[in-house]
């Protein structure tokens, strides 16, 4: 296989798992903006159980009403962490994908340079050799005069 076939081959791959790394990424922007409704959520259902006051200091009636809805409002902020926790997890197992491919891509993108690399110094090389014949030619034409 010739190195300009291996060097297309490689930016190919290169440019595969750029696109890759831009969807994880995308993904990870996605996870982030996620988890910060969830911590903003929480904050606001914090708000409103604490600020809802004392339910002891009601009517009885009142009281009740208050203090149920403090444990509906506690019960929803207690099943907004678990799922926060969860979310967290699963953004951590992106993460782990994201850093994996970026590792890849950057492994590729390093054999990519080392490859061009030497195919330019082969280049150079083989125009170097073709000078030297022609200036080899040149010399012996003007010898023979």
């Amino acid at each position: 296989m010739s190195d300009s076939h291996t060097i297309r081959n490689l930016a190919t791959l290169v440019r595969l798992r750029s696109t890759e790394v831009e969807r994880l990424q995308g993904e990870m922007a996605a996870h982030n903006a996620l988890r910060a409704r969830y911590q903003q959520s929480l904050e606001r259902l914090t708000g409103l159980y604490t600020g809802s006051g004392a339910s002891g200091a009601l009517p009885l009636a009142q009281s009740l009403n208050c203090g149920d809805y403090k444990q509906a409002v506690m019960a929803l902020a207690d099943t907004h962490r678990t799922d926060l926790s969860l979310h967290e997890a699963n953004m951590a197992l992106s993460q782990n994908a994201l850093n994996a491919v970026w590792a890849k891509r950057e492994a590729l993108d390093q054999v990519l340079a080392q490859k061009q690399k030497s195919a330019a110094h082969a280049e150079q090389r083989r125009d170097t050799k073709r000078h030297d014949e022609l200036a080899t030619q040149c010399w012996f034409r003007g010898q023979v005069k």
